[in-house]
Protein backbone atom coordinates (compact mmCIF):
# COMPACT_ATOMS: atom_id res chain seq x y z
CA UNK A 1 0.00 0.00 0.00
CA UNK A 2 0.76 3.38 -0.61
CA UNK A 3 2.46 5.87 2.67
CA UNK A 4 -1.01 7.13 4.33
CA UNK A 5 1.09 10.66 4.63
CA UNK A 6 1.54 10.74 1.08
CA UNK A 7 -2.38 12.06 0.55
CA UNK A 8 -1.28 15.00 3.35
CA UNK A 9 0.04 17.77 1.82
CA UNK A 10 0.36 19.20 5.64
CA UNK A 11 2.97 15.91 5.71
CA UNK A 12 4.89 16.82 2.53
CA UNK A 13 2.50 14.30 0.63
CA UNK A 14 1.78 14.82 -3.18
CA UNK A 15 -2.16 13.67 -3.99
CA UNK A 16 -1.86 15.55 -7.46
CA UNK A 17 0.97 12.78 -7.93
CA UNK A 18 -1.53 9.92 -6.89
CA UNK A 19 -4.60 11.42 -8.78
CA UNK A 20 -2.19 11.10 -12.03
CA UNK A 21 -1.35 7.50 -11.32
CA UNK A 22 -4.84 6.93 -11.12
CA UNK A 23 -5.21 8.36 -14.46
CA UNK A 24 -2.40 6.53 -16.19
CA UNK A 25 -3.69 2.96 -14.67
CA UNK A 26 -6.78 4.27 -16.24
CA UNK A 27 -9.03 3.90 -12.50
CA UNK A 28 -10.51 6.01 -10.67
CA UNK A 29 -8.97 9.41 -9.46
CA UNK A 30 -11.52 10.31 -7.28
CA UNK A 31 -10.46 7.85 -4.75
CA UNK A 32 -7.52 10.36 -3.49
CA UNK A 33 -10.38 13.25 -2.52
CA UNK A 34 -12.19 10.36 -0.50
CA UNK A 35 -9.05 9.38 1.46
CA UNK A 36 -8.49 12.57 2.68
CA UNK A 37 -11.36 12.90 3.94
CA UNK A 38 -11.82 10.09 5.40
CA UNK A 39 -8.38 10.83 6.98
CA UNK A 40 -9.58 14.24 8.43
CA UNK A 41 -12.36 11.79 9.81
CA UNK A 42 -9.82 10.03 11.85
CA UNK A 43 -8.15 12.71 12.47
CA UNK A 44 -11.37 14.17 14.12
CA UNK A 45 -11.76 11.14 16.34
CA UNK A 46 -8.16 10.88 17.16
CA UNK A 47 -8.52 15.04 18.36
CA UNK A 48 -11.33 13.92 20.31
CA UNK A 49 -9.37 10.93 21.97
CA UNK A 50 -6.51 12.93 22.64
CA UNK A 51 -8.69 15.89 24.50
CA UNK A 52 -10.38 13.47 26.65
CA UNK A 53 -7.34 11.50 27.52
CA UNK A 54 -6.15 14.82 28.95
CA UNK A 55 -9.39 15.15 31.17
CA UNK A 56 -9.16 11.75 32.12
CA UNK A 57 -5.88 12.37 33.69
CA UNK A 58 -6.57 15.37 35.25
CA UNK A 59 -8.90 13.70 37.02
CA UNK A 60 -6.86 11.34 37.97
CA UNK A 61 -4.34 13.93 38.94
CA UNK A 62 -7.30 15.07 41.28
CA UNK A 63 -8.29 12.40 42.47
CA UNK A 64 -4.59 11.63 43.80
CA UNK A 65 -4.70 14.87 45.48
CA UNK A 66 -8.35 14.33 47.56
CA UNK A 67 -6.58 10.46 48.44
CA UNK A 68 -3.55 12.16 49.64
CA UNK A 69 -5.60 15.23 51.66
CA UNK A 70 -8.11 12.30 52.87
CA UNK A 71 -10.74 13.99 51.41
CA UNK A 72 -13.77 12.72 49.74
CA UNK A 73 -13.29 11.99 46.00
CA UNK A 74 -16.23 10.23 45.07
CA UNK A 75 -17.74 12.55 42.60
CA UNK A 76 -14.55 12.82 40.75
CA UNK A 77 -14.31 9.03 40.54
CA UNK A 78 -18.33 8.66 39.72
CA UNK A 79 -17.31 11.68 36.54
CA UNK A 80 -13.73 9.58 35.96
CA UNK A 81 -15.78 6.43 35.84
CA UNK A 82 -18.34 8.11 32.85
CA UNK A 83 -15.48 9.49 30.81
CA UNK A 84 -14.06 6.08 31.13
CA UNK A 85 -16.65 4.87 29.63
CA UNK A 86 -16.71 7.09 26.77
CA UNK A 87 -12.90 6.30 26.16
CA UNK A 88 -13.42 3.03 25.13
CA UNK A 89 -15.59 3.90 23.07
CA UNK A 90 -13.93 6.28 21.16
CA UNK A 91 -10.93 4.23 21.19
CA UNK A 92 -12.86 1.72 19.08
CA UNK A 93 -14.60 4.73 16.72
CA UNK A 94 -10.74 5.55 15.90
CA UNK A 95 -9.93 2.00 15.15
CA UNK A 96 -12.94 1.98 12.84
CA UNK A 97 -12.13 5.31 11.35
CA UNK A 98 -8.62 4.12 10.86
CA UNK A 99 -8.91 1.25 9.08
CA UNK A 100 -11.29 2.54 6.86
CA UNK A 101 -8.91 4.62 5.80
CA UNK A 102 -6.39 1.78 5.66
CA UNK A 103 -8.73 -0.47 3.60
CA UNK A 104 -9.50 2.89 0.80
CA UNK A 105 -5.77 3.40 1.00
CA UNK A 106 -5.14 -0.14 0.13
CA UNK A 107 -7.46 -0.09 -3.12
CA UNK A 108 -5.04 2.66 -4.72
CA UNK A 109 -2.27 1.57 -7.34
CA UNK A 110 1.58 2.09 -6.68
CA UNK A 111 2.69 5.41 -8.67
CA UNK A 112 3.48 4.74 -11.64
CA UNK A 113 6.91 5.05 -12.84
CA UNK A 114 7.39 7.90 -15.64
CA UNK A 115 8.83 5.95 -17.95
CA UNK A 116 5.76 3.47 -18.34
CA UNK A 117 3.73 3.88 -22.00
CA UNK A 118 0.62 5.37 -20.87
CA UNK A 119 -2.43 3.81 -22.45
CA UNK A 120 -5.50 1.86 -21.94
CA UNK A 121 -4.82 -1.27 -24.38
CA UNK A 122 -2.20 -3.68 -24.13
CA UNK A 123 -1.42 -3.03 -27.91
CA UNK A 124 0.55 -0.47 -27.10
CA UNK A 125 2.52 -2.35 -24.93
CA UNK A 126 6.96 -0.15 -25.81
CA UNK A 127 8.94 -2.79 -27.10
CA UNK A 128 12.58 -2.25 -25.20
CA UNK A 129 14.75 -4.56 -27.09
CA UNK A 130 14.94 -7.87 -29.17
CA UNK A 131 17.34 -10.98 -29.44
CA UNK A 132 17.31 -13.17 -32.21
CA UNK A 133 19.37 -16.39 -31.82
CA UNK A 134 22.20 -16.01 -35.05
CA UNK A 135 21.26 -12.07 -34.71
CA UNK A 136 18.29 -13.54 -37.63
CA UNK A 137 14.84 -12.30 -36.95
CA UNK A 138 12.54 -15.66 -36.90
CA UNK A 139 9.76 -16.26 -38.79
CA UNK A 140 6.54 -17.95 -38.92
CA UNK A 141 7.06 -21.73 -40.14
CA UNK A 142 3.45 -23.55 -40.28
CA UNK A 143 4.91 -26.92 -41.02
CA UNK A 144 5.96 -27.19 -37.72
CA UNK A 145 4.68 -28.97 -35.41
CA UNK A 146 3.05 -26.95 -32.35
CA UNK A 147 4.43 -27.31 -28.93
CA UNK A 148 2.28 -30.06 -27.31
CA UNK A 149 1.95 -32.31 -30.57
CA UNK A 150 6.14 -32.13 -29.78
CA UNK A 151 5.50 -33.48 -26.56
CA UNK A 152 3.17 -35.75 -27.56
CA UNK A 153 5.57 -37.60 -29.99
CA UNK A 154 8.35 -37.46 -27.25
CA UNK A 155 5.72 -39.34 -24.97
CA UNK A 156 6.33 -36.74 -22.40
CA UNK A 157 2.38 -35.79 -21.69
CA UNK A 158 -0.82 -36.91 -21.15
CA UNK A 159 -3.99 -34.81 -20.40
CA UNK A 160 -6.59 -36.71 -21.63
CA UNK A 161 -5.80 -38.87 -18.02
CA UNK A 162 -4.75 -35.60 -16.83
CA UNK A 163 -8.29 -34.52 -17.29
CA UNK A 164 -10.09 -37.53 -16.17
CA UNK A 165 -8.37 -37.09 -12.45
CA UNK A 166 -7.89 -33.11 -12.36
CA UNK A 167 -10.19 -31.72 -14.55
CA UNK A 168 -10.00 -28.65 -17.28
CA UNK A 169 -6.32 -28.36 -17.65
CA UNK A 170 -5.34 -31.28 -16.08
CA UNK A 171 -2.31 -33.46 -16.62
CA UNK A 172 0.40 -35.69 -16.33
CA UNK A 173 3.87 -35.71 -17.49
CA UNK A 174 5.66 -38.70 -18.46
CA UNK A 175 9.29 -40.07 -19.30
CA UNK A 176 10.91 -37.17 -20.78
CA UNK A 177 8.75 -34.37 -20.11
CA UNK A 178 9.16 -34.78 -16.68
CA UNK A 179 12.78 -35.56 -17.54
CA UNK A 180 12.47 -32.11 -19.17
CA UNK A 181 10.96 -30.01 -16.50
CA UNK A 182 12.85 -31.20 -13.96
CA UNK A 183 16.54 -30.26 -16.18
CA UNK A 184 14.76 -26.93 -16.34
CA UNK A 185 14.03 -26.43 -12.72
CA UNK A 186 18.08 -27.69 -11.49
CA UNK A 187 19.53 -25.66 -14.59
CA UNK A 188 17.84 -22.54 -13.20
CA UNK A 189 17.78 -22.66 -9.26
CA UNK A 190 22.18 -23.24 -10.79
CA UNK A 191 21.96 -20.53 -12.85
CA UNK A 192 20.32 -17.96 -10.13
CA UNK A 193 22.70 -19.62 -7.62
CA UNK A 194 25.51 -18.66 -9.56
CA UNK A 195 24.55 -14.88 -9.43
CA UNK A 196 24.54 -14.87 -5.30
CA UNK A 197 21.10 -15.97 -4.55
CA UNK A 198 20.06 -18.28 -2.55
CA UNK A 199 17.84 -21.09 -3.10
CA UNK A 200 14.56 -21.04 -0.91
CA UNK A 201 11.75 -23.94 -1.32
CA UNK A 202 8.40 -22.07 0.04
CA UNK A 203 4.99 -23.51 1.70
CA UNK A 204 2.43 -24.08 -1.13
CA UNK A 205 -0.33 -22.46 1.05
CA UNK A 206 -0.53 -18.86 3.13
CA UNK A 207 -2.84 -17.79 5.60
CA UNK A 208 -5.27 -15.33 4.85
CA UNK A 209 -4.45 -12.33 6.70
CA UNK A 210 -0.60 -13.09 5.38
CA UNK A 211 -1.52 -13.31 1.59
CA UNK A 212 -3.98 -10.04 1.96
CA UNK A 213 -0.83 -8.44 2.78
CA UNK A 214 1.15 -9.17 -0.56
CA UNK A 215 -1.94 -10.42 -3.24
CA UNK A 216 -4.58 -7.44 -4.55
CA UNK A 217 -8.01 -8.12 -3.78
CA UNK A 218 -8.82 -9.12 -7.94
CA UNK A 219 -6.27 -12.13 -6.98
CA UNK A 220 -8.31 -13.79 -4.56
CA UNK A 221 -11.69 -14.71 -6.92
CA UNK A 222 -9.74 -14.88 -10.05
CA UNK A 223 -6.74 -16.47 -9.04
CA UNK A 224 -6.52 -17.90 -5.74
CA UNK A 225 -7.62 -21.63 -4.64
CA UNK A 226 -8.88 -21.54 -1.08
CA UNK A 227 -7.93 -24.58 0.88
CA UNK A 228 -10.51 -25.39 3.65
CA UNK A 229 -9.27 -27.87 6.35
CA UNK A 230 -8.75 -28.00 10.55
CA UNK A 231 -8.66 -24.37 11.33
CA UNK A 232 -8.22 -21.18 9.81
CA UNK A 233 -8.80 -21.17 5.82
CA UNK A 234 -5.70 -20.93 3.86
CA UNK A 235 -4.55 -19.96 -0.24
CA UNK A 236 -2.72 -21.54 -2.12
CA UNK A 237 0.15 -19.74 -3.67
CA UNK A 238 -0.31 -18.27 -7.57
CA UNK A 239 3.59 -17.75 -7.12
CA UNK A 240 6.53 -17.97 -4.47
CA UNK A 241 7.11 -14.60 -5.03
CA UNK A 242 4.17 -14.38 -2.25
CA UNK A 243 5.26 -16.53 0.58
CA UNK A 244 8.83 -15.20 -0.32
CA UNK A 245 7.71 -11.56 -0.06
CA UNK A 246 6.45 -11.81 3.88
CA UNK A 247 9.63 -14.04 4.94
CA UNK A 248 10.97 -11.19 6.42
CA UNK A 249 8.00 -9.55 7.74
CA UNK A 250 7.96 -7.32 10.87
CA UNK A 251 11.89 -7.28 10.37
CA UNK A 252 14.13 -4.17 10.55
CA UNK A 253 17.15 -3.95 8.40
CA UNK A 254 19.31 -1.33 10.36
CA UNK A 255 22.40 -1.63 8.36
CA UNK A 256 20.69 -1.87 5.03
CA UNK A 257 23.94 -0.89 3.01
CA UNK A 258 25.63 -4.04 5.13
CA UNK A 259 22.64 -6.32 4.77
CA UNK A 260 21.33 -5.42 1.61
CA UNK A 261 20.54 -6.54 -0.94
CA UNK A 262 18.99 -10.04 -0.55
CA UNK A 263 19.05 -11.65 -3.48
CA UNK A 264 16.09 -15.48 -3.33
CA UNK A 265 15.82 -18.05 -6.16
CA UNK A 266 12.50 -19.43 -5.13
CA UNK A 267 11.34 -22.51 -6.36
CA UNK A 268 7.98 -23.93 -5.74
CA UNK A 269 4.37 -25.31 -7.48
CA UNK A 270 1.89 -22.54 -8.32
CA UNK A 271 -1.79 -23.05 -8.66
CA UNK A 272 -3.81 -20.46 -10.35
CA UNK A 273 -7.00 -20.62 -11.46
CA UNK A 274 -6.94 -19.07 -14.60
CA UNK A 275 -10.66 -17.14 -14.33
CA UNK A 276 -10.11 -14.97 -17.03
CA UNK A 277 -8.17 -17.49 -19.57
CA UNK A 278 -10.96 -19.16 -21.00
CA UNK A 279 -11.01 -20.25 -24.53
CA UNK A 280 -6.87 -18.99 -23.97
CA UNK A 281 -4.05 -21.48 -24.48
CA UNK A 282 -6.24 -25.03 -24.08
CA UNK A 283 -3.71 -27.50 -26.01
CA UNK A 284 -0.95 -28.77 -24.32
CA UNK A 285 0.74 -27.21 -20.77
CA UNK A 286 1.58 -23.50 -21.91
CA UNK A 287 -1.43 -22.10 -19.53
CA UNK A 288 -2.32 -24.54 -16.58
CA UNK A 289 -3.76 -24.56 -12.94
CA UNK A 290 -0.67 -26.02 -11.35
CA UNK A 291 2.97 -25.65 -12.81
CA UNK A 292 6.65 -25.04 -11.27
CA UNK A 293 8.09 -21.36 -11.30
CA UNK A 294 12.03 -20.31 -10.65
CA UNK A 295 11.56 -16.92 -9.06
CA UNK A 296 13.75 -14.51 -8.77
CA UNK A 297 12.55 -12.15 -5.63
CA UNK A 298 15.08 -9.16 -4.41
CA UNK A 299 14.94 -6.68 -1.31
CA UNK A 300 17.38 -3.90 -1.93
CA UNK A 301 17.61 -0.39 -0.41
CA UNK A 302 15.40 2.31 -2.18
CA UNK A 303 18.20 3.84 -3.93
CA UNK A 304 19.23 1.44 -5.84
CA UNK A 305 15.84 -1.17 -6.63
CA UNK A 306 15.74 0.46 -10.48
CA UNK A 307 19.52 -0.67 -10.45
CA UNK A 308 18.70 -4.08 -9.62
CA UNK A 309 15.23 -3.99 -11.74
CA UNK A 310 17.81 -4.10 -15.07
CA UNK A 311 20.27 -6.66 -13.12
CA UNK A 312 16.75 -9.19 -13.05
CA UNK A 313 15.28 -8.85 -16.31
CA UNK A 314 18.81 -8.95 -17.51
CA UNK A 315 19.24 -12.39 -15.72
CA UNK A 316 15.95 -14.11 -16.76
CA UNK A 317 17.27 -12.57 -20.75
CA UNK A 318 20.68 -14.41 -20.33
CA UNK A 319 18.78 -17.10 -19.26
CA UNK A 320 16.87 -17.41 -22.51
CA UNK A 321 19.80 -16.76 -24.64
CA UNK A 322 21.45 -20.00 -22.96
CA UNK A 323 18.88 -22.06 -24.46
CA UNK A 324 18.82 -20.26 -27.60
CA UNK A 325 15.51 -18.88 -27.90
CA UNK A 326 14.93 -15.57 -29.93
CA UNK A 327 12.74 -13.27 -27.76
CA UNK A 328 11.55 -9.25 -27.02
CA UNK A 329 11.57 -7.61 -23.68
CA UNK A 330 8.41 -5.06 -23.71
CA UNK A 331 7.47 -2.34 -21.11
CA UNK A 332 3.73 -3.20 -20.05
CA UNK A 333 1.11 -0.57 -20.59
CA UNK A 334 0.17 1.91 -17.43
CA UNK A 335 -3.03 0.09 -17.44
CA UNK A 336 -2.12 -3.20 -17.40
CA UNK A 337 0.51 -3.05 -14.27
CA UNK A 338 -1.06 -4.65 -11.27
CA UNK A 339 -1.41 -3.19 -8.28
CA UNK A 340 2.05 -3.56 -6.93
CA UNK A 341 3.49 -2.73 -9.81
CA UNK A 342 5.75 0.98 -10.42
CA UNK A 343 7.03 -1.10 -13.71
CA UNK A 344 6.73 -4.01 -15.12
CA UNK A 345 9.07 -5.93 -18.11
CA UNK A 346 7.80 -8.84 -19.97
CA UNK A 347 10.12 -11.21 -21.88
CA UNK A 348 7.68 -12.53 -24.65
CA UNK A 349 9.87 -15.67 -26.86
CA UNK A 350 9.11 -16.73 -30.31
CA UNK A 351 6.77 -19.67 -31.18
CA UNK A 352 7.45 -20.62 -35.00
CA UNK A 353 5.02 -23.14 -35.38
CA UNK A 354 2.36 -20.81 -34.03
CA UNK A 355 4.13 -17.37 -35.54
CA UNK A 356 3.79 -15.14 -32.15
CA UNK A 357 5.49 -14.03 -28.88
CA UNK A 358 4.34 -15.52 -25.64
CA UNK A 359 5.20 -14.36 -21.99
CA UNK A 360 7.41 -16.29 -20.16
CA UNK A 361 8.54 -13.59 -18.08
CA UNK A 362 7.68 -10.90 -15.57
CA UNK A 363 9.57 -8.25 -14.25
CA UNK A 364 8.56 -5.43 -11.52
CA UNK A 365 9.76 -3.24 -9.05
CA UNK A 366 7.16 -2.83 -6.63
CA UNK A 367 9.21 -0.26 -4.53
CA UNK A 368 8.02 -0.42 -1.50
CA UNK A 369 4.30 -0.89 -2.12
CA UNK A 370 4.47 -4.58 -0.10
CA UNK A 371 7.06 -3.81 2.06
CA UNK A 372 4.89 -1.37 4.18
CA UNK A 373 2.04 -3.28 4.08
CA UNK A 374 4.51 -6.25 5.71
CA UNK A 375 5.95 -3.90 7.92
CA UNK A 376 9.93 -4.36 6.12
CA UNK A 377 11.71 -1.57 7.10
CA UNK A 378 15.63 -0.44 6.77
CA UNK A 379 17.90 2.64 8.10
CA UNK A 380 17.36 4.38 11.08
CA UNK A 381 14.77 6.87 12.09
CA UNK A 382 16.50 10.36 12.21
CA UNK A 383 15.43 13.11 13.90
CA UNK A 384 13.21 15.19 11.95
CA UNK A 385 12.41 12.50 8.76
CA UNK A 386 8.60 12.31 8.30
CA UNK A 387 7.84 8.78 7.03
CA UNK A 388 9.47 5.42 7.89
CA UNK A 389 11.89 3.90 5.07
CA UNK A 390 10.91 0.77 4.26
CA UNK A 391 12.78 -1.60 2.03
CA UNK A 392 12.04 -2.04 -2.02
CA UNK A 393 10.57 -5.15 -3.09
CA UNK A 394 11.48 -7.04 -6.95
CA UNK A 395 10.27 -9.71 -7.90
CA UNK A 396 10.89 -11.34 -11.80
CA UNK A 397 10.07 -15.27 -13.08
CA UNK A 398 12.94 -16.84 -14.16
CA UNK A 399 11.54 -19.77 -15.72
CA UNK A 400 8.15 -20.78 -15.47
CA UNK A 401 9.04 -24.65 -16.58
CA UNK A 402 6.04 -25.85 -18.17
CA UNK A 403 5.66 -22.53 -20.21
CA UNK A 404 9.91 -22.60 -21.19
CA UNK A 405 9.13 -26.23 -22.08
CA UNK A 406 6.63 -25.75 -24.33
CA UNK A 407 8.93 -22.62 -26.32
CA UNK A 408 11.77 -25.48 -26.22
CA UNK A 409 9.66 -28.36 -27.39
CA UNK A 410 8.65 -25.43 -30.74
CA UNK A 411 12.54 -23.70 -31.14
CA UNK A 412 15.04 -27.11 -30.79
CA UNK A 413 12.12 -29.94 -32.62
CA UNK A 414 13.56 -31.92 -35.43
CA UNK A 415 11.86 -34.15 -38.24
CA UNK A 416 12.92 -37.27 -35.88
CA UNK A 417 13.16 -35.62 -32.49
CA UNK A 418 14.20 -32.89 -29.95
CA UNK A 419 17.54 -31.45 -29.89
CA UNK A 420 18.85 -30.58 -26.06
CA UNK A 421 19.83 -27.22 -25.18
CA UNK A 422 23.88 -27.41 -24.00
CA UNK A 423 23.13 -26.41 -20.62
CA UNK A 424 19.92 -28.67 -20.43
CA UNK A 425 22.09 -31.66 -21.50
CA UNK A 426 23.64 -32.25 -17.72
CA UNK A 427 20.74 -32.37 -16.11
CA UNK A 428 19.31 -34.86 -18.77
CA UNK A 429 21.35 -37.90 -18.02
CA UNK A 430 23.82 -36.53 -20.82
CA UNK A 431 21.73 -36.70 -23.31
CA UNK A 432 21.86 -34.08 -26.48
CA UNK A 433 18.98 -35.32 -28.40
CA UNK A 434 15.40 -37.08 -27.56
CA UNK A 435 13.85 -39.13 -30.12
CA UNK A 436 9.92 -39.52 -31.22
CA UNK A 437 8.21 -42.81 -29.89
CA UNK A 438 5.11 -42.13 -31.94
CA UNK A 439 4.78 -42.25 -35.04
CA UNK A 440 2.02 -39.45 -35.51
CA UNK A 441 -0.27 -37.03 -34.41
CA UNK A 442 -3.95 -37.47 -33.33
CA UNK A 443 -6.14 -35.79 -35.37
CA UNK A 444 -8.35 -34.10 -32.48
CA UNK A 445 -5.26 -32.96 -30.94
CA UNK A 446 -3.99 -31.04 -34.12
Amino acid sequence: MLDINLFQTGKGGNPDLIRESQRRRGANPEIVDEIIELYKEWTGVRYSLDQLNKKINALQKQIGQKAKAKEDAKDLVAEKKVLDDQKKALIEDEKAALQAVRVKVGGVGNIVHDSVPVSSTEDDNEIVRTHFVGGVEPVHQPKLYSHHEVLYLLGGFDTKRGANVAGHRGYFLTGVGVDLNLALINYGLQFLGSKGYTKIQTPFFMRREIMAKTAQLSQFDEELYKVSGDGDDKYLIATSEQPISAFHMDEWFEKPSEQLPIKYAGYSTCFRKEAGAHGKDTQGIFRVHQFEKIEQFVLTEPEKSWEMFDEMIASSEEFFQSLDISYRVVSIVSSALNDAAAKKYDLEAWFPARGEYKELVSCSNCTDYQSRNLEIRCGTKKMGDREKKYVHCLNSTLCATERALCCLLENHQTPEGLKIPAPLVPYMGGRDFVPYVKDSIPKNMK
